[in-house]
């Protein structure tokens, strides 16, 4: 049964992002502090106001590009998660191409990357909802977006607490205000960090931003998914 299946696949999901830290992974936080003082003061400006621009025009809906998809709930679940793993395949490339084209070009290209990939999460945030069958015109759905794109995205302790707000979503969206854009670009920019500062040298910097954005986007694409089968076996009180 394919909703035994998607229970068994969310159940594993939450115990991984709840798994405390492995000491490696500590380690290398601190490695990642250290390469993030380094990292030019025009770099982390570019990344504050690519988050913040890209957290508001969610918000007010002006980046909401996605087709109208008219009978899309007469698929099954099975059905929209194949289109779901389609549109992922698509966006992987899309971010690998445009990762290996900016890497290869050094500081000034790596700085260029950082809107682009964000505008091609979003964009596939985007799909992946209304391939589920929300309708991302509605506020709520895209602060719902905001909140999958941070639990995909931060450290360990903040990445509890999305989940934990996400679990409870039907009650917690009657109280939805703006999103906390400061800790949002914090998180983000402590999770690519390193990666980002690697993409920016002159040719390694391709090869770099091509496997980081593949990979970025395949992480992105299973926290999506998860988050939108939670919802699902939620409002069916399966879960």
């Amino acid at each position: 049964m394919y909703e035994q299946k998607m229970l068994d696949e969310v159940t594993k999901w939450k115990l991984q992002l709840q798994k405390k830290s492995t000491m490696f992974q500590r380690i290398s936080k601190g490695a990642q502090n250290k390469v993030n003082s380094m990292i030019p003061e025009k770099v982390h400006a570019v990344m504050r106001e690519s988050i913040k621009k890209m957290v508001q025009a969610t918000l007010v809906g002006s980046n909401i590009t996605t087709k109208n998809r008219e009978g899309i709930n007469y698929l099954s679940l099975e059905e929209k998660e194949k289109l779901v793993q389609e549109k992922l395949d698509f966006y992987k490339r899309t971010a690998a191409v445009e990762g290996a084209g900016t890497g290869a070009g050094g500081i000034l290209l790596g700085l260029a990357d950082f809107p682009l990939l964000l505008s091609i999460k979003m964009k596939f945030l985007f799909e992946v909802a209304s391939i589920y069958g929300y309708n991302v015109k509605e506020y709520e759905e895209r602060v719902y977006i905001l909140y999958i794109f941070q639990l995909a995205f931060s450290g360990e302790d903040h990445r509890r607490h999305v989940l934990g707000y996400l679990e409870e979503w039907e009650k917690n969206k009657e109280d939805i205000t703006e999103l906390d854009w400061q800790t949002f670009q914090q998180e983000y920019r402590d999770y690519i960090d390193l990666i980002k500062m690697l993409q920016m040298i002159p040719g390694f910097g391709a090869i770099v931003g091509a496997y980081a954005n593949y990979n970025f986007l395949d992480h992105l694409g299973k926290t999506a998914v998860n988050c939108y089968r939670m919802r699902y076996l939620k409002d069916k009180g399966i879960m």
